[in-house]
This record gives structure tokens, sequence and C-alpha cells, in this order.
């Protein structure tokens, strides 16, 4: 019988993941990671990281490759909607587009007429405020600002007006030579395949890593030290090690002098105008005091002199002046600021104060970085080498959210200049377009021109009182109240506090409230219920309170159900976006970088869910140039009033912001041969496509370090537009703008706070950082007794703000939260591990499932951001784990503070306060629970199911025709 060889199976060992593959932008958190999305059959695929990618590098997270989940979610909008029923209800008929348009235009066109500022335009977690800014401008409303006034306006400003940069999307470690990196509140949500990336490299190398965080995760886990620190004390921290620093002399005053404002002459002068103001020359110039044979006031930025930073002079007019530093020293050497005075206020032993600062000075002193890279200062002067600090620190929210959390980002970069440890090899460094001046240039717009449009953008950086947005009586003019004597520096809005003040008319009463991918009746919102109130409330004659919501978005989240008219939104893979250097940059330290997202797939072929219904949905940013059109808004009609711009991808590319530039800085010119300036390229999104949709420009050389004073850098950044003067920009130690402000509430110059901000603005305008106990522990009587307990979130990797927990394959990582405690807190409160607990603020009570967890401070308790849903929203199966057993810590957050007379926020800033919460906990009773159908005890509060079409209950399968294709 004749023997057959056995048969090899044909399996294919490389199978494509596609027939197509196109690059674009990730959009599932703020990273902006470059991916390859792969196509079959019309269809998303695949989605990987892109290599040549410079954010991400190929490298990608749970959430990118869960896009494909995203995109097909069920939860999608497919049509405009307008409201039927009962606003809050979630009853709406469809309705076409052009209905919806001239819907929205007729709303808006008699508010424009009339004033402008009626109309509040808010936007959420989106990318392109270089557009929905200049369209409030072209409004005219001052009443416009977008996300960051709730989530990191605290980092922002406090960089900025120190250091002319910032943590996070304005600067970096120096992954390459850092051998010692501090994080401080940085949870894994933002920025986390690079920081992934980065932490890998200093691993590898040995270095160092340090994390201060009251909760242990992510980051912190595969941190060489954890430092579980009380919530809201991080710039007592901070100034301990500053006072151990200046204890043991271990600073680079040298640094000081040529890069900072240590030396500047400071005017003493007592209940005077000018006290504490800089001490200048006729022509403005800031002065120093000269040592050696001939002693005397010399211009601060001059070369090859020895200035004094100590010791008090008196000028030739008679005024008594001392140097910044010697301000800094009487400030932090005091003894209240030793570790062993504040030991126990942070719960961090004195001893590990005192070694961290050893270790400090010994990574930065001991062993310097030399690069053998020749350059020249602003100055002219030669260098061989580039010499820095290896000590770097980056930080997050759980130093922002805090009521002091301006000043707490200021004690952190006064901690790195100490150390000389900015933007020199090894240490922090910028990300361009940063540094900027100190304040950057912009001023937030107030005064209406003859076409309407306000004279700046709504948003920009007070330089002092007579920048701030308010009227003849010192009253605030924006509805969140931004810019105003109780919120001066609020660079990003105070989107917080838009509803409750629309609802109360305070300070007048708006008609419309348009807002974008903004969650603000649920997990965006302090005082959660009560703010869905504020939404729905009547006035007198029966109408609601705020007369009319316009709401965008490409899902049906909580705030859809609160519209009048609900303009539905393509994911983002539908649609084009330019991540632009004029809006939030995705440059690194060594490259200029911007980015696009484009159509990867047509809206109209995306069917919704297994239902199979067609969607009609436009790009918001497309939508918005439309109603502007319609409304002949200046910019965005030509001369015989047709629309200027075909679409969001025409604006992209034709808009010029100044001669030359534009919202992209890629291949500009009539032939893409021009960067960052050079007129429009007509070929301009189609190079990005061809290109992996990215530009990357790199820094010289010579330049990628010293940036605030290195000649070669300031005239690659003027060349490049990003710095309007190649000026060497001096970092602040002591911040002028602040004093002004605090003279103001002295009684000084012609624009004071009224009264009852006098005492506010003259004890947090300090011009050298301060810490103050957070307001809910400083206001709530008896607080450490009756609510001993801090109370925080944090975003997990896995999951980004409310978008994530409607995705079908990130909800297999989690589908509920847990109040997590430690044991010892547990023990303390009578608990047991799974136990039902009621937790309690001075504001509310919620009941919760609490979980045992050693990776937290005890005593703070914590939880996952953004979980909890509402019943009916994101189109939830009614029995889904996220509406019943998920749960916000939202609900006990007052958005006023105990007190009632502010809102809950940065009195410098207006940051809102989230991580002030205090809480205490006892076991649930019987009667505080409610038991589901399975006996299981449900999270409270709940509220009425939306009315939403719920999902097909069928599991939500993908990618199984795609087998059955093959």
């Amino acid at each position: 019988m004749r023997e057959h060889a056995p048969t090899e199976p044909a399996i294919d060992l490389s199978p494509s993941p596609g027939d197509e593959v196109k690059t674009t932008t990730c959009y599932m958190c703020a990273c902006r990671c470059g991916i390859k999305v792969w196509l079959a059959d019309g269809n998303i695929r695949y989605i990987q990281g892109n290599p040549d990618h410079p954010v991400n590098q190929g490298v990608l997270c749970a959430k990118g490759s869960a896009g494909i989940m995203q995109h097909y979610s069920p939860a999608r909008l497919s049509k405009p909607l307008l409201r039927v029923g009962e606003r809050g209800a979630g009853e709406f008929r469809e309705i076409e587009w052009e209905q919806a348009l001239e819907i929205a235009a007729g709303w808006l066109a008699p508010i424009r007429e009339r004033n402008p500022d009626e109309l509040a335009f808010f936007t959420g977690r989106d990318q392109s405020q270089a557009l929905t800014g200049w369209w409030a401008q072209q409004f005219g409303t001052v009443n416009y600002a977008a996300h960051g006034g709730f989530c990191s306006v605290n980092m922002a400003a406090g960089g900025l007006y120190t250091l002319g940069g910032s943590f996070w999307e304005f600067g970096e470690p120096d992954w390459e030579h850092s051998r010692y990196l501090m994080l401080w509140g940085v949870a894994e949500d933002h920025d986390s395949n690079p920081i992934k990336l980065g932490l890998g490299k200093l691993k590898a190398r040995g270095a160092k890593i340090v994390a201060v965080n009251p909760v242990r995760s992510g980051y912190g886990a595969i941190a060489d030290e954890w430092i579980g620190i009380r919530p809201g004390t991080d710039g007592l921290f901070a100034f301990a090690l500053i006072h151990e620093l200046l204890k043991a002399d271990r600073i680079d005053l040298e640094f000081l002098v040529r890069y900072a404002n240590a030396h500047w002459l400071v005017i003493r002068n007592p209940g005077g105008a000018d006290d504490g103001l800089f001490a200048r020359d006729e022509e403005g110039r800031a002065l120093c005091w000269v040592r050696g044979p001939h002693p005397g006031p010399h211009l601060a930025d001059a070369i090859d002199i020895s200035p004094a930073v100590v010791g008090e002079y008196t000028l030739p007019d008679g005024r008594r002046v001392v140097p910044v530093f010697h301000l800094l020293a009487e400030r932090y050497l005091d003894p209240q600021f030793s570790p062993d005075a504040v030991s126990e206020r942070c719960g961090i032993p004195a001893d590990t104060i005192r070694r961290i600062a050893r270790e400090l000075a010994q990574a930065a002193f001991d062993n310097p970085v030399k690069l053998p890279i020749a350059w020249v200062d602003a100055h002219g002067r030669e260098h061989s080498e580039m010499i820095g600090r290896p000590v770097s620190m980056h930080a997050m929210r759980g130093i922002s959210a805090h009521s002091n959390g301006f000043h707490t980002c200021r004690a952190l970069h006064l901690l790195q200049l100490l150390l000389g440890a900015v933007d020199t090899p090894g240490s922090f460094r910028y990300q361009p377009p940063f540094p900027k001046p100190l304040p950057p240039p912009n001023r937030p717009g107030k005064q209406r021109q003859a076409n309407g449009a306000l004279d700046a953008a709504p948003l920009g950086f007070v330089h002092g009182p007579e920048d701030l947005v308010v009227d003849e009586h010192g009253r605030p003019r924006r509805i969140d109240h931004a810019f105003s004597w109780a919120y001066p520096l609020s660079a990003h809005g105070m989107m917080h506090t838009v509803i409750r003040n629309a609802w109360a008319g305070d300070p007048y009463k708006i008609d419309t409230l348009m807002m974008f991918m903004a969650n603000m009746s649920w997990n965006s919102a302090m005082n959660t219920a009560q703010t869905i109130g504020w939404l729905t409330d009547r006035g007198s004659d029966g109408e609601y309170r705020i007369p009319r919501i316009i709401y965008a978005d490409a899902y049906a989240s909580e705030m859809t159900a609160y519209a009048d008219l609900v303009l539905p939104d393509t994911t983002y893979l539908e649609r084009f976006d330019a991540i632009s250097l004029l809006d939030r940059p995705i440059s690194d330290a060594d490259s200029a970088c911007d980015a696009i997202r484009h159509p990867i797939v047509d809206a109209a072929s995306q069917r919704l869910g297994n239902d199979q219904k067609p969607r009609d949905v436009r790009g918001f940013q497309s939508v918005l140039l439309d109603i502007g059109a319609r409304l002949g808004l200046p910019g965005m009609v030509l001369e015989d009033g047709s629309p200027r711009y075909r679409d969001y991808a025409d604006y992209i590319v034709r808009h010029e912001r100044a001669p030359g530039v534009g919202l992209l800085a890629g291949w500009r010119g009539e032939h893409g041969e021009l960067e960052a300036k050079g007129p429009p390229n007509p070929e301009q999104l189609q190079r990005y496509i061809e290109h992996g949709g990215f530009w990357r420009s790199h820094v010289p050389e010579a330049a990628r370090y010293y940036k605030m004073a290195n000649r070669a850098y300031l005239d690659w950044a003027q060349k490049m537009g990003f710095l309007g003067h190649a000026e060497a920009i001096t970092l602040q130690l002591y911040s002028e703008t602040l004093q002004k402000f605090r003279l103001a509430a002295q009684g000084h110059g012609p624009r004071q706070p009224p009264d009852e901000h006098r005492q506010r603005v003259a004890t947090y305008f300090d011009p050298l950082p301060i810490w103050y106990e957070p307001f809910e522990g400083a206001q709530v009587e008896d607080s450490a007794t009756r609510f001993p307990l801090s109370a925080v979130t944090q975003r997990p990797m896995f999951m980004y703000h409310a978008w994530g927990s409607q995705n079908a394959w990130l909800r297999q990582i989690t589908t509920r939260n847990y109040l997590y405690l430690h044991p010892d807190t547990g023990a303390r409160f009578g608990l047991i591990d799974a136990d039902w607990i009621a937790v309690e603020s001075h504001h509310g009570r919620i009941v919760v499932q609490a979980r045992f967890a050693a990776n937290v401070q005890p005593d703070t308790v914590w939880t996952w951001n953004a979980i909890g849903k509402r019943r009916g929203a994101w189109r939830l199966s009614k029995d889904a784990p996220e509406a019943s057993k998920g749960f916000l810590l939202n609900h006990l957050i007052s958005d006023i503070t105990p007190k009632g007379d502010y809102a809950n926020a940065d009195p410098v800033t207006g940051q809102a306060a989230w991580f002030d919460l205090r809480v205490t906990l006892r076991k649930a009773e019987p009667d505080e629970s409610t038991a589901s159908e399975r006996a299981q005890t449900q999270s409270q509060p709940q509220f009425a199911p939306l009315a939403f079409e719920p999902a097909d209950n069928r599991p939500l399968r993908y990618g199984a025709q795609f087998r059955k294709n093959r």
C-alpha cells in the first residue's frame, strides 16, 4: 500500500490586518499619538501605533487600540435633534441639518445684534481652540472658555508666569540625561505613552524615580520611591526641600543670576505705591546692585558684573532696595518651613524630607551633565559646552486641582530654579513654541470693534489690574467671573462656574449656552445634582432660567439630554482636525511638531450598531464655520456675504492668523517649500497625509538647551514665528505681576478691587510662592474631626474622562469603581473589605462599595474618575454596572466654598479645587441602599433614567465578519 506524506495545514504566518492602511492622529486621550488604521472592506479592522510619529514612536496603549469600539459605539448620535419633551428627559425628534443650522443661526443672530455677551460658548476636551476661540472673538462675546479652567490652568499659569513654559504640554523631563526624576501628582492618563517611553529610558539607565502622590498606581508603582503625601500639602513639602537646600548652600547661584531675576532689586517702601516693585531706570530697565570698588546700581541684564544677591541698599534717589534672592532666603529659611515643622502636616517623615533634599543636591551638583556642544548665549558670550543639572520634575493635576495649586506649582518651579534645573541638560526642558515672554504678551479681549468682533481673543494673560475684564465698578463682565477681581489670572476661563452663574443671572442673564464636548451635567460638574437642577429650573414666568442650550457631541452623553438643540459630531476617524502650534502643541524638546486628523472613513457609510442605522453627522468645526457664515461674522464671509470657507479643512489650509501664519506650520508656500511661515498651500493637507499626518522641524543642535537665553534658539524661534522678538527671557523667582495686584488691594493705583475682594487679593497675590490650607479644610468648622479624610480621584491609564467607559473593549477592564481605602483606615472606621459605606462631606452623601488597598496614604481615600454613569446615558444597558454600582465623588463636591462667598476654586486662577474634598466614612445602614433584583446593593444617589433608546442587549462583538470573510 502506497504511503502518503502528511498534508501540512495552510497557515498564513503573516496575515495582513486589512486591505488598506491610513495614518492619522489618535483622539482616545490628550496624548495625540500617531496611529495606523487598517481597513478591510471599507470598515476599520485594526489600529496600531505609527512608529514614525514623534509623540509615541509606535507605542499604543489600550485606549488607542480600542478606538475601533469608540468609532463603532452604539452611543453615537446619528441626526440633529430638537427637544420635544422636558429638558433633561432625553426626548427629541430628529431634524435635518438645514433646519438645525437655521435654528442655531436664528437663535444667535439677535444676540449678536443686541449684545454678543448673551452667548456663553464653552468647549470641553476639544483640540480645536485655535478655531473656537477665534470664532468667539469674531462673534464678539467675552464669554468663551475651554476645558483648562477645571483641569490644569494652575499648572499652565504657575509655569507661564514663572518660567515662560510649564509642565505637561509645554515641557518635559530630559529623558536622555536625567538621573533623578520627581513626579508630583501625576496620574496615568495624561501624556501616557511618551511618559512610559521616557520612564523606560530612565529605568534602563538606573536613574532614580520618586513619585509624590497620595495614591500609588501606574507610574508610582514602578517608581523607586513612593512618597504618600497628604493631598494639598505638596507646596509645604517643596518649601521644606528649599529650606534644606538653602541651609546647606546647595543652590546654583550662577544660574539664578544669569537666567533668573535673583539679583533684581525690589523696592522696600512699606505702605508706598512702589513697595515690592522692581527698581528700574528711567527707561524701565530692571536694576541690580553691583559690588566691588565702585558699588552701586547697574542694569540687571548687563554682563561681566558681580551683582549682590543679599543685603539692603539705598539707591541715589533714597529708595531702599533688596535683591529678590534676599527676600527668598528670608522667607524660606524661616523655621516654619523646616522638615520637622511640616512633617506631620504633609505625612512625610522629617528624615525622609532631609534625605530627598540631599539626594536632589547630590544629583544636581556632584555629577553634572556636560555635553560637548558649543553655543552662544543671548548676550554674545561663547560657551564650549552645555553643562546641566540632571534633576528633572514633572507634575500634573494632583497639585493643580487644589485651591492652593497655583502657588504650589510656583513652589515646584522655584525648587527647580534653585537647583539650576530648567532647560539644562538632564533637567526640565521646554517644548517649542515655549518658552514665552513673562507674562505671555496676549491679553484677554475686552472691547468690541466697529465690526462687532473683540479686540483680542477672549482668553489671554493678565499683566496687571488694567487687563481685568470688569466694568467701571470693578464687577465681572464675564458670566464665569474669569479675569475678575475674584479670579484675576484665570487664563483658561472657568467652565465650572458657567451653569450656576447663568442660572443665577450673575452678573447678568444670558440667552444661549452653547457647549461642545463638555459633560457638564455629570462627571465634569461639581455639585452634580444641583447642576442638573439649574439646567432644568424655570423662572416665575414659567420659562427656563437658561433659555436655550445648544450642545454638540458625537455621543449620547448625560449632557446631551439637557440640550434644546443637539448638533451631532463625527467620531475622530471621520473628521479633519488640526493639532496646531497655535493651540495645544505636540512638540518635543528637540523639535516643533504639529499634526492633523483626516477622515479615514466616510461617516455616511459607517452604520450605527447592530441595527445598521445610517448616520448624518458633521464635524463640529465645519458646523461652527457654517453658522458663522450664516451670521455674517467677520472673517467668515466674503464681501458678497457668501461663506469664506467651504468647511473646516478649507479653513485649516487658507486661514491666516497673521500674514503667513496659519493653523499648520508644515509645507507652507505655494508649492509647500516653506515651513512655519508662508502663504497658504492648497495641497498642504495632502502633504500631511503623505507624511504620516504630522510635520516636524528639528531645533538646531546648538539651540536645544538654555532656550530662554540661547541666541541660536531665540533667533530660530523668531524665524518660526514663536517669538515676536529674539530677546532673552528672564525667569521670575519673584512675580511683579502678582505684586501689582497686591498694591491695588492696598489702595494704590487707578484700578482697585471692590472692598469685598481687597483682603483676598492682598493675601493670595504674594509675589513669592506661599502655602495655605486648602479652603474646604480651612473653612469647615472642626473639619479635622468631622471630615478627617481627603478624597481624590485619578484617571486610569485605560480610560479617559467619560469617553472610555462607553467602550466595549475598555469596559472589559472595568465596568465599575470602588472607593479604595487603606486597611488601617478601614479598621479605624470599623469597616471590612467590600462593605457598602456612606461617604459624607460638608456638602453631600453618597453610598458606595469600599475595597481595601495598601497603595494609598492612610488619611486619603480614592477612586477612578468618571466610571460612574447615569442610567440611560451612552446607550448602555439599563443594568450596566457603571450606572448601578459605579459612582462619582462629584456629588460630594460643592461648586462654592463652605463659606459660600466664592467658587470652589483657586483664588488666583479660578482653577476648580476638585481635590480639596474632605470626607468621613461609616458603614451604610440598610435603609441607605437600594437592593436590585439580585439583592445586590446599588450605589447612591440614583437618578431617573434618561430616555435615550437603549442599545441592543446582544453582546457587542467586533471582527467576526472579517474572520468569516477570510
